[in-house]
């Protein structure tokens, strides 16, 4: 939107000059989003750091969480033992939640397995098929016995019951060495069936991409031991995708690009950066303190996760070699995957919930400022702002798929895309971490044995051996305790810290706004009421309105 008085523009010209200079890009690896150019959050301008309260929350939480952990590490190293699986019930500890007690308690049970597809950490890997991979050669009768009374494989996949989560993504990736002993991953392939009655189970399990005739694939009939350690290989490399790609890349970083050109291109009284602003607040921070404590080469990945050291920055590369502007918005995501008949998938239902308020939120703003896609083409500052998003921050996509051109409807598509990212989506895969995790078996960051490849050979002393040790295992229950609690200086969605808007017509799309949240509030408590395993993470007083942890 442009200011027509010279003196005006000026001044807007000079605001931009200076934040271009301050805020620059870096490439901080090849072939993942590019970044803002800071070595450590201490190079970041004081207006884009943590206030003192959340800089000494994070740390403290951070130190308080190792510290808890390691007495409880000493106590069992003397003289306690290590052998069982129950022996991990010894490092669960007083902070712990109702859902991860509840994910100790059922871990093991298939149903369990199948709603965390849907509903944990990781929600967006799950598709329907119609025909089997031909690099995963289950046949039907090995699956029958999964199967409701009357029907058998081929006709289910026809009635469109069968999904696939597939991790060819992680084939190949290089491995961490922790302490001098080199750490495994697989690249598995999971079978699931939505049962009439039992919902949706996992019926077959392969942990390899490039199977031969000895490979085995492992079954709910096989021993007890077997299958529970070929759940526990495929939930391990969920914990690698959740952590990696669907939350560091496919939210933190792809908001980091809108932040940075956000900042570079749109002078502070500009619609899109009023708009946008409160859902980018302490983003950079967050991603600094990423990128120097979490992944560097002496960070806590390094230290206790399979894929630390190279093998992130390479599994990053390849997602986001595949990364289609598409996906990230819930509606082409769902359907691209075949997902809308999948019963008790709450997080769909609840981010197209949120998607919807959002979108309409964001059009009613755009729509006061922007009458047609002649305004949008002629803003010049807008137009900067959407080349430095495509040509400077998401560089190296040819098959992305952002529009050439930016008309009206694509403009409220994409600021509803940037804003559902910072807060719904991130979210739904944050928020639950320490849920899903806290209880290691059940999302192990690491394993230290290859995978079996023979199902009558594994023992509870193979299974121990394999999963993390004591000292890992702590470490991944304290930080994803202190990455996924709730945040004390939270703001949540739709609420804001200061008033950026402060024509009467912005207040009342803002207004209605925050009545339609208030909706889907209690209609998600509603849907909760009396559920033993309640869905709350896309509670909109939980959603936070950025990207701030």
């Amino acid at each position: 939107m442009q200011d027509s008085l010279p003196q005006l523009l000026e001044h807007r010209r000079k605001e931009l000059q200076e934040r271009q200079a301050t805020y620059r890009w870096v490439t901080w690896a090849p072939g993942i989003p590019r970044c803002i150019d800071a070595k450590t959050e201490a190079d970041l301008p004081q207006d884009e750091r943590f206030d003192n309260e959340k800089r000494s929350d994070f740390e403290h939480s951070l130190h308080y969480a190792l510290l808890e952990l390691s007495l409880k590490k000493l106590a069992i190293r003397f003289g306690k033992s290590w052998n069982d699986l129950e022996d991990f019930k010894r490092i669960f500890w007083k902070l712990r939640s109702p859902i991860a007690e509840y994910c100790m308690e059922h871990w093991k049970e298939d149903w369990f397995f199948g709603y965390q597809c849907m509903n944990g950490s990781n929600p967006r890997m799950i598709r329907i098929i119609r025909k089997l991979p031909e690099n995963f050669p289950v046949v039907p009768n090995m699956v029958q016995s999964s199967m409701a009374l009357g029907t058998h494989l081929d006709k289910e996949l026809k009635a469109g019951n069968i999904y696939l989560l597939d991790y060819a993504i992680m084939d190949g990736i290089p491995t961490n060495t922790i302490r001098g002993r080199p750490q495994f991953i697989a690249a598995p392939l999971c079978l699931l069936y939505l049962h009439p009655d039992n919902g949706l189970m996992p019926i077959a399990i392969q942990l390899e991409q490039n199977p031969d005739r000895d490979t085995p694939i492992f079954l709910p009939s096989d021993p007890p031991l077997a299958w529970l350690m070929a759940k526990m290989w495929v939930r391990h490399s969920e914990f690698q995708v959740f952590q990696l790609l669907s939350h560091l890349l496919r939210t933190h970083l792809v908001v980091e690009v809108f932040c940075v050109s956000t900042l570079r291109q749109l002078p502070a009284v500009h619609p899109v950066y009023k708009l946008l602003s409160p859902h980018l607040r302490y983003t950079l921070e967050i991603n600094c303190r990423g990128r120097t404590q979490l992944l560097s080469s002496n960070g806590i990945f390094k230290r206790v996760v399979s894929t630390g050291g190279d093998g992130l920055m390479i599994l990053a590369q390849r997602e986001y070699k595949v990364l289609t502007y598409r996906s990230l918005q819930p509606p082409n995501d769902f359907a691209d995957r075949g997902v809308f008949q999948l019963p008790k998938y709450f997080y769909r239902d609840n981010s197209l919930m949120l998607w919807e308020a959002i979108h309409s939120f964001v059009s009613g703003i755009v729509g006061l400022y922007y009458q047609s896609d002649e305004d949008v083409t002629e803003d010049q500052e807008l137009q900067a702002w959407f080349r430095d998003i495509t040509q400077e921050g998401f560089t190296e996509l040819p098959n992305f798929g952002l529009p050439s051109r930016l008309t009206l409807e694509e403009l409220s598509t994409l600021l509803s895309v940037v804003i559902f990212i910072a807060t719904a989506q991130h979210a739904a895969t944050n928020n639950g971490q320490f849920d899903w995790c806290a209880w290691v078996p059940n999302t192990p960051c690491t394993m230290r044995h290859p995978p079996p490849a023979d199902k009558d050979a594994v023992t509870m002393e193979m299974i121990m051996a394999t999963l993390p040790d004591v000292s890992q295992s702590c470490v991944q229950m304290a930080i994803t305790w202190h990455l996924g609690r709730a945040q004390p200086d939270a703001i949540p969605l739709g609420q804001y810290a200061e008033e950026h808007f402060t024509e009467g017509r912005a207040q009342e799309v803002i207004d209605r706004f925050r009545a339609e949240l208030k909706e889907i509030e209690e209609q998600i408590l509603g849907q909760n009421e009396g559920l033993e395993l309640q869905y709350l993470f896309l509670l909109p007083s939980r959603v936070e309105n950025s990207i701030t942890i």
